[in-house]
């Protein structure tokens, strides 16, 4: 693909987003399948992962807003895992009605379990890819996500 050439470059782009459309279906497929033994879904394996990755407890809206997510659908997970004891919800100290999300010790347990799943299955998967494509793909992914993002929020 010659890089000068918009064209030609926005039907490589175009095909990439048909790929990661399609990688999507597979890994939530996948993740479904891994984690079902611990009560958990994709969906809900990735709440825990954002919540994880916070570092600091959030409102369901941030975590959504990290996730690339509507926060009607996260919240609707957020629930449920609080209905069985997997998050439960504390006072926001910046906010008197967005609770802020945090997991319990239930819920570390679940989300510590998927990890010890995840590794041996990704290790699996990334037989035989070269780091450097692995490296160049994601950083193409993620300069395409911030492109889009500032596109949906140009302040």
């Amino acid at each position: 693909m010659n890089e000068s050439d918009p064209a030609l470059a926005g039907e490589g782009v175009t095909a990439l987003i048909l790929e990661v459309f399609r990688l999507n279906g597979r890994l939530l497929a996948a993740g479904d399948r891994l984690v079902a033994g611990l009560g958990l879904s994709s969906a809900r394996w990735q709440v825990l992962g954002a919540i994880a990755l916070a570092g600091t407890p959030q409102p369901v809206a941030h975590l959504a807003r990290s996730m690339g997510l509507n926060r009607q659908g996260v919240q609707r997970i957020v629930n449920e895992l609080a209905d069985e004891d997997i998050l439960a919800f504390r006072d926001n100290p910046h906010h008197r009605r967005a609770k802020l999300v945090v997991m319990t010790a239930k819920g570390k347990a679940a989300y510590e379990a998927a990890n010890r799943l995840q590794k041996p299955w990704v290790d699996a998967l990334a037989q035989g890819v070269a780091v450097e494509d692995v490296t160049a793909c994601q950083r193409l992914i993620e300069t395409l996500r911030v492109r889009l993002e500032a596109e949906a929020d140009p302040e």
